[in-house]
């Protein structure tokens, strides 16, 4: 019995040592969803770069930019599988509903409340830890991205009055949250996949996108964006996650090393963050597109009417008991 027990625990040992030494011999695949040299190819390069000089074990990665890998929807469940090893993209609630608790309109008014809300140990980012933690995946950081709008092609029609109707089709992402958040502002929400948005907009199937910011608009929408209304529509954070039999393999230093490395990449994200969002909108504005101005009474008004008309139907969606209890944890 004791040579069972010991030749188990030396398996146990051995198979850990072989992980931590193929994480080594490895290059671990990073994928992201927007194109090379833009905010977050540059930060994931950074990364890469601190990770390989950091690390003892000189853990390597490539990353590969533009959904090189797949839609963000697939390549999330790829990483729960182990195909692909780590991305940096928004989560997507097609395998979880609950996920759609981060995209909810409106829940928070400011840059200062959003890292309150989003940053390691808050209860907010607890729960998406755990969410994707039920996926077989290990979050490392957030990278927090904007605060949403509108991208039209056509003329705005009382793009401050939520309560007016105004006749223009929206492509939303296919998700209930942001499917309601069009129709109750008084656009005809339209749920394409982004990989059809463009041609969507340019062929005239819809008139404009929502469920972006100014940094997304500029990236993949820019040549067919003539108005930006910066509406605050939601905030919008991406995480940086990894395989979790993958990270679990490492040996106690590499997890440290990488854990270490992904703080630091929040961290500098944080701290650009709000000043990049500016840059983005005047991007657009130098680009050709008129910004449409939005005032704090008008977005007040917007986010009232959200909360009320909106946000009880996506707590039904997501389990109200449990949505309640994480919308209750919010910190203002």
């Amino acid at each position: 019995m004791k040579k069972t027990f010991v030749f188990r625990v030396g398996l146990a040992l051995a198979c850990a040592a072989l992980l931590a030494t193929s994480v080594q011999a490895k290059t671990l695949k990073i994928s992201h969803v927007r194109p090379q040299d833009t905010a977050i190819d540059k930060d994931l390069r950074w990364f890469s770069e601190t990770l390989a000089k950091a690390s003892d074990s000189k853990i390597k990665t490539k990353i590969y930019p533009a959904s090189a890998l797949g839609d963000y929807t697939v390549v999330q469940e790829r990483v729960g599988l182990g195909a692909v090893d780590m991305a940096c993209q928004p989560p997507a609630s097609a395998a979880d509903k609950r996920f759609q608790v981060v995209y909810f309109p409106y829940m928070v008014k400011s840059w200062e409340q959003a890292r309150r809300n989003y940053s390691a140990g808050a209860p907010l980012r607890n729960v998406v830890a755990e969410l994707y933690n039920e996926q077989n995946i290990h979050l490392l950081a957030a990278w927090p991205v904007y605060f949403g709008g509108i991208a039209l092609n056509r003329e705005p029609v009382e793009p401050g009055n939520p309560e007016a109707a105004k006749g223009i089709k929206l492509r939303v992402p296919p998700m209930k949250t942001f499917q309601l958040l069009a129709d109750k502002t008084g656009y005809l929400g339209t749920p394409l996949p982004f990989s059809e948005a463009f041609t969507a907009v340019q062929t005239g199937v819809v008139d404009g996108v929502i469920g972006s910011g100014a940094e997304g608009y500029y990236s993949s929408f820019r040549d067919v964006t003539k108005y930006y209304i910066p509406s605050n529509t939601h905030f919008e954070v991406w995480y940086l996650i990894i395989n979790k039999e993958l990270y679990d393999g490492m040996s106690p230093e590499q997890q440290k090393e990488i854990t270490d490395v992904a703080t630091q990449f929040e961290d500098r994200r944080w701290d650009m963050a709000k000043a990049d969002q500016a840059a983005n909108e005047k991007q657009l504005a130098d680009y050709g597109a008129t910004i449409v101005p939005v005032t704090d009474e008008q977005i007040a008004a917007t986010a009232a009417k959200i909360k009320k008309e909106v946000w009880p139907q996506v707590l039904e969606d997501v389990g109200a008991e449990w949505g309640e209890k994480v919308l209750a944890a919010i910190k203002e």
